[in-house]
Order: structure tokens, then C-alpha cells, then sequence
């Protein structure tokens, strides 16, 4: 798939509240904009702003942080099949490979949107638009995340009533919003678990804390989002249709 081909959005002529304007050059989140607006850090045509709602025209207003241009950027949202073995960070000191390692070059402004763990693979974002991170990953917008988790020994229905429940692990309540076992034997189970608040490593907690372990562990949807038929380390762009069904109107 070329780069150019990719689905992307420009603002054109409206008027944009600042902190947004900042997380969708991929400053940071609108959150964290608004704390470096708060900070003094930010101009305006020269003008240092610290007021929060204010509002800029991206196409004829010129904005600064920390005295350094911001423009406006092409927004990517990237889905990928991370296969194991591969870091969701960008920390340039640590050699083992990097998703960002599975896309073209020149997208090495993009960031990955939440987490899978090193041993796990599945379906994950790429984006380079703060705003859209933020209402993925925040526990109040219960974006659901659904897995496929393959365990060492026999799961019992009340193993699953308890991830239902809730378990309180190191002082945290893990909770599944749904769960059902797909097979259980003696030797193996595998568990279909949707869960919303995104905690770490919440699914191999869940079954930790029943005394199982997790030999295969994959995402396969965020919201209605399907991992389907993308290859192990493949990626694509996401559709202007699947975008907004993510950042639904809160």
C-alpha cells in the first residue's frame, strides 16, 4: 500500500480551539496540550497564549511552542498485526525491534495507540493525532478491546464468572466485561475476553491471579475494529468510516 494512497484529514479554513489544533499536529495529547498552553509555552502570531479555548485559524495563524513552528499535519491512523517479539515504544535505547520497525521510514512520527506487551500480538493503532490516542486509551470512554487468550490447563466456568466479577490483584480490581471459554481441555483452554478499562497487562493478570498461564495471547478487535484478515505484520489504513465509529460523540 503506497503512503500516498493513505485516507488522511486537513483542517481548511475553520476556526480550531488551540489544544486541539496542538494534538492534532501530534504535539501531544489535548490534555497534555493544554497543560503546555497553561505553562506559557505556546504563541500565537507572536503572542505568547495561556488562556485555554482559544481559538486559531490553522491555515493563517502562525503557532509556536517553545519558540519552534507547529503546522498542521496529515493525520495517519495505521492498524497493524504486531507479531511477538516486537516493543510498542520509540526509546532509541533499547535494540530489541520496534513496530515502528514494520512501517515505512518516513512515518517515524507515528505512535502507537496504548500498548500490546512484548510476548503478546494482535491488532494495534498507529496515529500521529494526540486527540485520537486520548479517547482510545482513557478508561471513561470504555473503548472495548477483545482478545483470544490460549492457557495451560483446563478453565472451568467459574474462572469465568470470577473475571466478571472482578478480581483484585496487587491492590487493583481486573475486570472483564465479557468472557467465554471457545475450548477446554485438561491440557490447554483457549478464552474469549472483552475488556474496556485497559489496564497493564490486565488479561495475563486476570488468569495470573487463578494460578494459569498464558502461552498465546492476541488481540483481535478494538471497538469495532477487527483485526480479520490483516497478515502478522502487516499494516493498512484505517477507513474514514472506521475512524469515526472509534471517536464516537461523547
Amino acid at each position: 500500500m503506497s503512503a500516498h494512497s493513505l485516507f488522511w484529514r486537513t483542517h481548511t479554513g475553520i476556526m480550531l480551539r488551540l489544544q486541539k489544533f496542538l494534538a492534532d499536529a501530534g504535539i501531544a495529547s489535548r490534555r497534555a496540550s493544554e497543560q503546555i498552553i497553561s505553562e506559557g509555552r505556546v504563541s500565537v502570531n507572536g503572542k505568547t497564549v495561556a488562556t485555554l479555548g482559544t481559538k486559531i485559524n490553522p491555515l493563517h495563524d502562525h503557532v509556536t511552542v517553545d519558540g519552534r513552528p507547529v503546522k498542521a499535519k496529515r493525520k495517519l491512523y495505521i492498524a497493524l498485526n504486531k507479531p511477538t517479539h516486537y516493543l510498542c515504544t520509540k526509546a532509541k535505547d533499547d535494540e530489541r525491534r520496534k513496530i515502528g520497525d514494520l512501517l515505512p521510514k518516513e512515518w517515524d512520527n507515528l505512535f502507537s495507540v496504548g500498548r500490546l506487551d512484548y510476548e503478546s500480538e494482535g491488532l494495534i493503532f498507529l496515529t500521529n493525532d494526540g486527540d485520537f490516542s486520548l479517547k482510545l486509551t482513557h478508561p471513561r470512554y470504555g473503548i472495548s478491546k477483545t482478545y483470544i487468550a490460549m492457557v495451560e490447563g483446563k478453565v472451568e466456568p467459574l474462572v469465568i464468572r470470577k473475571f466478571l466479577e472482578g478480581v483484585t490483584e496487587d491492590g487493583e480490581v481486573l475486570r472483564a466485561k465479557k468472557a467465554k471459554i471457545l475450548l477446554a481441555t485438561k491440557a490447554k483452554s483457549v478464552v474469549e475476553l472483552e475488556l474496556t478499562e485497559g489496564k497493564n497487562r490486565e488479561v495475563r493478570r486476570l488468569f495470573e491471579s487463578q494460578n494459569f498461564r498464558v502461552k498465546k495471547l492476541q488481540r483481535i478487535s478494538i471497538g469495532k475494529i477487527k483485526l480479520g484478515e490483516l497478515p502478522l505484520g502487516k499494516w493498512r489504513a484505517l477507513t474514514e468510516t472506521e475512524i469515526k465509529s472509534l471517536l464516537p460523540e461523547i
